[in-house]
Formats: C-alpha cells, sequence, structure tokens
C-alpha cells in the first residue's frame, strides 16, 4: 500500500518538495526524484495524493522540469521518461499526462540526441498506446478515430501526422515507433491501425526524398509476423509483394528472408521472396559464362536485372550484398525443415564461380562477369561466405553431378600459399563436411573416384602440415580429427591414410613449439591410434608409427610438458580410450590408470586434475559392470555382484590403482571443480556398495573398526586441509589401499554433508555479516581507533 507507505514517511514528499525548492539542483538528484516519484505515483491513490500536494505538476508538468536550466541533462530527461513510464499504471496518470501536453514532449524525445533517452521514449509511446486501448477501450474498434480512446487517439494522430510531414527525421521516428509497436502487440486493433497508415507507409518505397527505404523491411516484417495479418486475402500482402519490386537489393534481402521464415504466408509471396534473394546468385552464373551454358537459378526476375547487375559491378557495394546474399542462404539453408524448395545444383555452381572469381580461377571475356571478378579478387569476406554456405550445403541432397568441380575449386584453395589462414580453415571445414558425405553419394560408390579425391586431398594436407604458420599447422590437424572421426570405418579411407606421410607427420608434431599445435596433435595421434590399432600392420615402410610408442608419447607429454593445453588433450584423449572400449590399447588398464592418475594429482592445471577424476569414473563405472554391477543406476544389484566377492575384487582393483588416495585427496583441491567431481564419484562408489537400506543400518550401528583413522579423515575433510594434513605414520594414519578401510571410510564419512558444502556458492562466504565487517575495517584503515564504532 504506496499511500500509507507516504503517510507513514512524511519524509518522502519532503525530500520531493525541497528538491522542487532549490534554485539549481543537482541533475542526479533531480532524475532520481522524478523516478521516485513515477514509482509511487504507480498506486491511484498514491497519484491522488501527489496531485493534491500539487508535486506532479511542478515536476512532470509545463511548469517543472521541463522549462529549468538542467532539463539540458541527459540524465534529466531521462529520469523524466522513466518516472512518467512507472506511473503509468491507471487511466488518471494517462489522463494527467494527456491534458498536461506531456505527449508532445515524448514525441520530442524520440529525436533526442541521447540514444538512450530517444529509445526510451518510444518504447513509452508503444507503451502508452497500448495500455489506453486495454483498459479503455469497450466495443471493437473500427476506422474512425471517435471509436478510439482519447489518449490513442492523440497519439495515433501525431504518428499519422509525422509520416505526413516534410521532416525527414520525424517521418523517421513514426516508421521506428510503428515498428516497436507491431512487434510486441498483436490485439485485433492493430489491424485498424495499420489501415490507417499503409497508404502513407506505400508511398514511402517510390518518394527518393525521404530515404526512409530501409526503415520498411523491419517495419513490413513485424507486421507480417503478427497473427492479424494471416489473412491471405488481405492488401497487406499485396504491399510486401511491392516493397520486394521497389527496395533496393541490400534492403529486400532482409524483408525476402524474413518473409521465407514465416510458416503462414501466401504461396505467391513466398516464390517472390526466394526470387530476390536468389537473384544475386542468378546475376553470377550469368555473368560468369556468355552465352549461358548452365541454367540459371530463376526463370523470371522480381525485379530488373539491371538494377542487381548494376550493384555488383561496384566496388562499393558487390562485396556486401554478396556477403549478406550468402549469410542469409546459411541461416535458410541450416532450418531443419525448409519452407521452400531451394534449386541446390545451380545454387552450388554459383557457389562454386563465386569462389573462382574470388580466387583468380575464372576470368570470363563478358564484360559483367570480367568486372565482378576484378573486384572480388582476394576479398576473403566473400570467400569465408560462401565457403560457410557450401559447408551446410552438403547436407542436403540433389548436388552429386558437380562433386568433382567442387573438389577441384577446394583443392585449389587449399594448395594456394595465397589462402588467408581463416579462409584456409573455412576451406578445411567445408572439404571435411563434403568428404564425409561422400560415401552416400550415388555418384561416388566406386572406390577408384574416391580414393583419387583423398589421395589429392592428402597431399595438400601433407604439405599443410609442414606449413610455417602455426594456425595453419593447427587448421589442418582439426581437419584431419573430423576426418578420421567421421570416415574411420571406410576402407579407402583407412588405407589412403595409413599410405600417406600424414601419420609420421602427426607424430612430429607432438614436439611443436607452439602449445595449441601440440594440443592438436595429441588430440588427431589419440583418433589416428584408433585406426593403426585395428590395422595388421602399418603400410608406412620405416614408420615407427604404432600404438605403444603412441601411448609413451603421449604420457611423457602429461608428465613433461610446460603448457596446460597439451596435457588436457592427453587426459582427454586417454579417458576418450576408455569410454569407447579400446581398452586392448593399454594392455594393463589398472596399472595404465594408476600411473595417470599419479601425474594428474600434482599437476598445477586444475583442468588436468578435474580430465583425471573423469578418468577415474570411467574406470571405476567399466571395472564395477565388468564384475556385474548393471550398466543403469537405477538397476537393483545382482546377488554376484553383493556378495563380498565381487564387492572385494572391485575394491582390491581400485585399492592396487590407488584410486582413493587421489579420489580424497581431491575433496580438499583448491579449485572447487576439482572437489565436486571427486565427491560425486565417491557418492557413485558408495551407492555401488551400499544400497540405500544396507547403508543406513550401517551408519545407525556405528560400528566403525577403525574408527581412529577414518575419525580423524572425516574431521580433516570437514576442515578442507587434506592436502596440509596428509596422514605419515602418526597414529592417526589410514591406508588409502587397504579395502577394508576404504569400505569403511565410504560408509562412516558424511559425503552429502561435503556435497553440499562443495556446491555453496561463495557469497555465503562473501555476504556474511563477519565479511562485512571485515570489509568495513580494512576500508577504514586503522582498524584500533574505529573498532567499537564499527561493530
Amino acid at each position: 500500500p504506496t499511500l500509507k507507505l507516504v503517510q507513514d514517511n512524511p519524509c518522502l514528499t519532503e525530500l520531493i518538495t525541497s528538491v522542487l525548492a532549490l534554485p539549481e539542483p543537482s541533475p542526479s538528484i533531480l532524475s532520481f526524484t522524478l523516478r521516485l516519484a513515477g514509482m509511487l505515483a504507480a498506486s491511484e491513490d498514491c497519484f491522488q495524493h501527489l496531485q493534491q500536494e500539487k508535486l506532479l505538476g511542478r515536476l512532470f508538468g509545463e511548469d517543472g522540469s521541463l522549462n529549468s536550466v538542467v532539463w539540458e541533462d541527459a540524465s534529466v530527461r531521462s529520469g523524466w521518461v522513466e518516472g512518467v513510464r512507472n506511473m503509468m499504471h491507471h487511466q488518471p496518470a494517462l489522463h494527467f499526462l494527456c491534458s498536461g501536453g506531456g505527449i508532445d514532449v515524448i514525441f520530442t524525445l524520440q529525436g533526442d540526441p541521447s540514444l538512450f533517452v530517444a529509445s526510451a521514449a518510444s518504447r513509452l509511446l508503444v507503451h502508452m498506446l497500448t495500455f489506453s486501448l486495454e483498459s479503455e477501450m469497450t466495443k471493437p474498434l473500427s476506422a474512425k478515430d471517435c471509436d478510439w480512446p482519447v489518449c490513442a487517439q492523440m497519439i495515433i494522430k501525431r504518428i499519422e501526422d509525422s509520416l505526413q510531414s516534410s521532416s525527414v527525421s520525424r517521418i523517421k521516428q513514426s516508421l521506428k515507433l510503428l515498428t516497436s509497436l507491431f512487434g510486441c502487440c498483436h490485439a485485433p486493433w492493430t489491424e485498424v491501425l495499420w489501415l490507417g497508415v499503409a497508404k502513407q507507409v506505400e508511398s514511402f518505397l517510390t518518394e527518393e526524398s525521404v530515404q526512409a527505404q530501409h526503415m520498411l523491411a523491419d517495419l513490413l516484417l513485424n507486421v507480417a509476423r503478427s497473427p492479424v495479418f494471416c489473412d491471405t486475402e488481405g492488401s497487406f500482402w499485396a504491399l510486401v509483394t511491392s516493397a520486394l519490386e521497389h527496395l533496393t537489393p541490400v534492403q529486400a534481402g532482409p524483408l525476402a528472408v524474413g518473409i521465407l521464415r514465416l510458416h503462414k504466408c501466401p504461396q505467391n509471396v513466398r516464390i517472390q521472396a526466394l526470387t530476390v534473394l536468389l537473384q544475386p546468385m542468378d546475376c553470377i552464373l550469368r555473368a560468369a559464362s556468355q552465352p549461358l551454358e548452365y541454367a540459371g537459378l530463376l526463370d523470371e526476375s522480381v525485379t530488373d536485372p539491371a538494377t542487381v547487375e548494376s550493384v555488383l559491378s561496384s566496388k562499393s557495394s558487390c562485396a556486401s550484398l554478396l556477403c549478406q546474399t550468402l549469410g542469409h542462404l546459411e541461416e535458410l539453408l541450416s532450418l531443419m525443415h525448409l519452407p521452400v524448395d531451394l534449386p541446390y545444383t545451380s545454387l552450388l555452381r554459383s557457389l562454386i564461380t563465386i569462389l573462382q572469381f574470388c580466387n583468380g580461377l575464372l576470368i570470363p571475356a563478358y564484360p559483367l562477369g570480367s568486372k565482378i571478378s576484378q573486384i572480388l579478387i582476394g576479398c576473403f569476406r566473400v570467400q569465408r561466405s560462401a565457403l560457410d554456405v557450401l559447408a551446410v550445403l552438403s547436407e542436403r541432397k540433389g548436388c552429386d553431378t558437380l562433386v568433382e568441380s567442387l573438389f577441384d575449386v577446394l583443392l585449389a584453395y587449399l594448395e594456394s600459399p595465397n589462402t588467408n589462414p581463416t579462409v584456409l580453415k573455412k576451406s578445411f571445414q567445408a572439404a571435411s563436411k563434403w568428404l564425409v558425405c561422400l560415401p552416400e553419394m550415388s555418384r561416388f560408390n566406386s572406390q577408384w573416384q574416391t580414393k583419387k579425391i583423398l589421395q589429392d586431398v592428402f597431399l595438400v594436407l601433407q604439405k599443410r602440415l609442414c606449413s610455417p604458420c602455426w594456425e595453419v599447422r593447427d587448421s589442418s590437424l582439426e581437419f584431419l580429427t573430423v576426418l578420421i572421426k567421421g570416415l574411420r570405418d571406410q576402407d579407402e579411407f583407412r588405407q589412403t591414410l595409413l599410405s600417406s606421410e600424414v601419420p609420421r607427420l602427426t607424430e612430429d608434431l607432438l614436439e611443436d613449439p607452439e602449445s595449441y599445435v601440440r594440443a592438436s596433435a595429441v588430440t588427431t595421434a589419440g583418433h589416428l591410434t584408433f585406426i593403426t590399432y585395428f590395422a595388421a600392420e602399418s603400410p608406412v615402410i620405416g614408420s615407427q608409427y604404432n600404438k605403444e610408442n603412441t601411448v609413451a608419447k603421449l604420457q611423457e607429454i602429461l608428465s613433461t610438458d610446460p603448457e596446460g593445453f597439451p596435457r588436457r588433450a592427453v587426459i582427454s584423449v586417454f579417458t576418450k580410450w576408455l569410454r569407447q572400449g579400446y581398452a586392448g590399447l593399454l594392455q594393463d588398464r589398472e596399472q595404465f590408470v594408476s600411473r595417470v592418475i599419479q601425474i594428474a594429482e600434482s599437476d598445477l592445471d586444475w583442468e588436468v586434475r578435474l580430465g583425471g577424476l573423469e578418468l577415474v569414473e570411467v574406470f571405476c563405472v567399466q571395472t564395477l559392470c565388468r564384475l556385474g554391477r548393471p550398466k543403469c543406476p537405477y538397476a537393483p544389484l545382482s546377488s554376484a555382484f553383493t556378495s563380498s566377492v565381487g564387492q572385494h575384487e572391485s575394491l582390491q582393483i581400485f585399492c592396487q590403482a590407488k584410486l582413493f588416495g587421489f579420489l580424497f585427496h581431491s575433496l580438499c583441491d583448491c579449485d572447487r571443480p576439482v572437489g565436486q567431481k571427486a565427491c560425486d564419484v565417491l557418492l557413485a562408489l558408495r551407492s555401488s556398495f551400499y544400497p540405500s537400506n544396507t547403508l543406513k543400518d550401517f551408519q545407525e550401528t556405528g560400528d566403525s573398526p577403525a574408527g581412529h583413522g577414518i575419525a580423524w579423515l572425516q574431521r580433516t575433510l570437514r576442515q578442507g586441509s587434506l592436502a596440509q594434513n596428509f596422514p605419515s605414520g602418526s597414529g592417526n594414519e589410514i591406508d588409502f589401499q587397504d579395502p577394508e578401510s576404504m569400505l569403511l571410510a565410504l560408509g562412516t564419512i558424511d559425503l552429502e554433508e561435503l556435497h553440499d558444502d562443495l556446491n555453496k556458492s561463495s557469497d555465503h562466504v562473501e555476504k556474511s555479516p563477519q565479511s562485512l565487517l571485515q570489509d568495513i575495517l580494512a576500508t577504514v584503515g586503522t582498524v584500533e581507533e574505529n573498532e567499537a564504532d564499527c561493530y
């Protein structure tokens, strides 16, 4: 109850009165007062109280801050707008503003030099119009003025007057306002409002003096998205069609792609939008060869083809139009369900042509094509955009006939020393997408065709892996990793890869001077081992590349590499090997895991320690499942596993691998994610050895034959100081390799309490009274003099 608040605290109104009494109030104080008054006036009874005190008129009326010197300060104007917005929750506030000239002020503030004030003013007008109609409307509206509430009439009249004025700035402000309104309000009355402004909006399509065409696309899209305008018979869609015809190619592109994304839209408008979107690509195809060798993308154009040709033949606009068009096409192709059928083959041909223009591979004799090729040669922006679309297009069917031409272009980019590193990375990404799809393409079922492309790719890759530029080496390794993931089951791929120099070069890059490259080489070598492990013998003559050598090298990197990235990559590879069932790579799994976690435990990089815990988690799950535990964690435990023999065997394995020392040590890690993960693994282990009912019975009996050591461990864990007080021969010593002690520890220690503590955010310390007092004392500086006052 705001009125009671104001009556019980007269200092609130006294504050407003005293600020108004100041001859030159501080802008920040006045701005605060305007916001506060608006918040208090949001309650209708408090609004009436402030009106009786004659405060609101002096704050928000013509006699108030509007005519003062401080109005020049943007913070005061911002405070005024926000104050008005705060109080706009009841009709008396609405009428107060309308009758006091507030509407004119807000319309003026739409053109404020401060963008924050201008934007807030526009949002306020939208709110006032919708609030006026929703709170005062008693029957459905017609287009007649008399049917609209008074405040709504005033706002709409100002919008219509602005649209018909000769002031370009006022026209643009009203178009922005309408765009916001139709974007957020989908009430039936918006159709009546649109009918009143549609003709004037349409006139802007042809009035060059206004230069507001670029704003029409957003307005029309917001109207089109509204369910009110779904009627296909309406005149609105005729205006959209007119806009697609009259807007420039750059202006029409966003409108076209927005229309194509709509679920409900007349088919003829959808076709027209697609035509507008594809017209630049069609122009590229037609410019590439004269006479035209291939069918273009379009049978007919929406606008004059000469318009698009003139944009593409201009150095200032060619790249912008193509990048915009390619971005829209990528957006459409990324949709799961395309609302239209795209001519994929012709689209792919135009993408190849663009990439040929950019790389100087195609210089047509026809003047337009020659001009475009001169503009695009070496244009990185267009190359990147075209390669992005090319990558997405690989997922669409029907492009088989152009695959050979496509790889000719991609290989040219991959081979060229002039290819920009970012463009090269995009080329690798596009090539990997198409290579992974190659086995599914009907034209490439024959082995020799696939093998020929792969051989060409690996020849280029060999050169790139030796590049002096580390970004190129890194991109090459990432490309190889993607290929191995997607094609490792294909015989042609495995044979081509193993007969090339690529495995040896990958191994060499494990010692690269750049840490990012070493990390990528580790990941690639990890995936490469999957292939070499299954090969009967490596076809690489004289190569020392084998799985044992790889495992040893990766362990060495984990132990000795000075940078964190390669060490993280190693621990990730080892975890993948275990998770994907390639444990045969590791000979003795228990010994391997033990060796890895001993290295990880002392690593200074917390992500490596966390990776070690993930390795332990995978190892524990696999060991327990191998000894009879069901894979589903919620399934009842089998009698074979719950027997003391099954439990003892798994505990014996975990203790021999020195897992428990690592896990309990990690609980007190200075990096919280490590402690959380260790606690999660221990809780999962406990649930395997103690079903919930058994654990409850065990904890109630309080039987602890090794109580001293366990009690010390629990106390130490609560203090979070295990790393500092690790047992070493004292009476409290606990043997982390003793299965019985570890079983007892899992059943005794309150892991849930530890879990809750580890999951607490730092707020429970940072925002505690003790912490606050320490901050105050530290700020004061001299504790002795101020300690008593502080407390």
